[in-house]
């Protein structure tokens, strides 16, 4: 593929998967990764603050980009006061710098977060989901829970239609104990909705090359 898919606030990789195994070069960047770039496969890893982050010129099918969400999540607002303005700032800085890097790109983008205070500041969501909705373009069939998610999107990016499989783990994520690693385990890009957005918007990227 001569095109890349660029994924900010990344961790996982869970996103540009079935990307990579159908054999785009992808990028993922995140704090969390090891300093410089590492290579396996077609991921490249970039340890790297994405508020200082400045993406190759390349071709780009596809950004997408994850934002944290600790300080704008409605779920977290009974802590909203103790944070004070800063952590609103640097929140929505964090979500500005991710919607203008995808917009560069000229490809079709994502944004995510949960319900969160993005909709006063910027706009509302142009969609939300939950990982049940997609759960069965998983074989088998999975991720049986909910967790509402807002999108917002751009640069022609395709809604993928649902394939939904019963909730039947309730809301698990909301329900995790307290851990090290909590935020991360919870803002795991479902494989299930990965899978779909790849095979709706990579079948579009193909018709437009061609």
């Amino acid at each position: 593929m001569s095109k890349t898919v660029l994924s900010l606030c990344d961790h996982s990789g869970v996103m540009v998967k079935p990307w990579a195994d159908a054999g785009y070069d992808c990028i993922i960047v995140d704090l969390l990764h090891p300093a410089g770039e590492s290579t396996q496969g077609n991921i490249t890893r970039v340890g790297a603050n994405v508020l200082r982050y400045l993406p190759p010129r390349l071709e780009y099918a596809a950004a997408f980009s994850f934002p944290m969400c600790k300080n704008l999540a409605v779920s977290g607002a009974r802590w909203f006061k103790d944070k004070g303005l800063r952590g609103l700032v640097d929140g929505l800085e964090l979500v500005e710098r991710c919607r203008e890097i995808c917009e560069w790109t000229g490809a079709r983008w994502m944004l995510e977060n949960p319900v969160s205070t993005i909709s006063t500041y910027w706009r509302k969501p142009d969609y939300s989901f939950n990982p049940n909705d997609y759960g069965g373009y998983l074989s088998p069939p999975g991720d049986a829970y909910t967790k509402k998610t807002c999108l917002w999107t751009g640069g022609g990016f395709v809604m993928p239609e649902p394939k939904w499989v019963d909730p039947t783990e309730g809301s698990k994520m909301h329900l995790m104990p307290p851990s090290e690693d909590r935020d991360q385990l919870r803002s795991v890009t479902p494989g299930g909705f990965s899978q779909a957005v790849f095979e709706a918007n990579a079948i579009q990227e193909m018709r437009h090359v061609g």
